[in-house]
């Protein structure tokens, strides 16, 4: 059993129902919860965003639901606050942010799902590089989705399907890193 899931294993434990303690994988801590509003979410799963065949460490993410769940379907049609959170450990440059999403988006739109090429340009553009030690934060709400970086809003997403095309990109049926979404979902 890798040692982040040993981590989270034991911080569920303590509770019973849910994370106890903070989570650490590759020498980075995420909360056990998190507000949103009102509304408090749980750490579900933690896990280490690697790149190529010499796994360099990208980032940390850690999915908070309001309640845990392993089924990435459910989550995706449930209307509850999710909330995905990246610590970067490596820089990552607007060209190489951009070309990831606007796959990970493309091969999440399965038919008959309909890709707005207006929005995914709206999007792609608005997205900048990152620096080690920066957090990305994204919230999904009903009525769709906002983006943080390091805390200070960067942009809302108001079309439902692309909020829900974006938290796929992480736990959907053609995620981007299937080792990652695992970890989130706490599989």
């Amino acid at each position: 059993m890798p040692m982040r899931r040993i981590v989270l294993a034991a911080a569920l434990a303590a509770c019973g129902l849910g994370p106890a303690g903070a989570a650490q994988v590759a020498g980075v801590t995420l909360a056990d919860t998190t507000t949103v509003g009102t509304t408090r979410l749980v750490l579900n799963g933690i896990g280490l965003r690697t790149y190529s065949m010499l796994s360099i460490h990208i980032y940390v993410a850690g999915l908070y639901l309001q309640q845990p769940s392993h089924n990435g379907d459910a989550i995706l049609a449930s209307p509850g606050i999710k909330l995905v959170q990246m610590h970067f450990v490596h820089d990552v440059g607007a060209d190489s942010m951009r070309g990831t999403w606007r796959k990970g988006l493309t091969r999440n739109c399965v038919a008959p799902c309909v890709l707005s090429q207006t929005l995914l340009t709206q999007f792609l553009t608005a997205l900048r590089p990152v620096k080690a030690g920066e957090n990305v934060t994204l919230v999904f709400r009903p009525q769709g989705a906002d983006a943080y970086y390091d805390g200070k809003p960067v942009g809302h997403i108001a079309d439902v399907q692309f909020a829900k095309l974006m938290l796929a990109v992480f736990i959907g049926q053609n995620a981007a890193v299937p080792a990652l979404k695992q970890e989130l979902l706490g599989n």
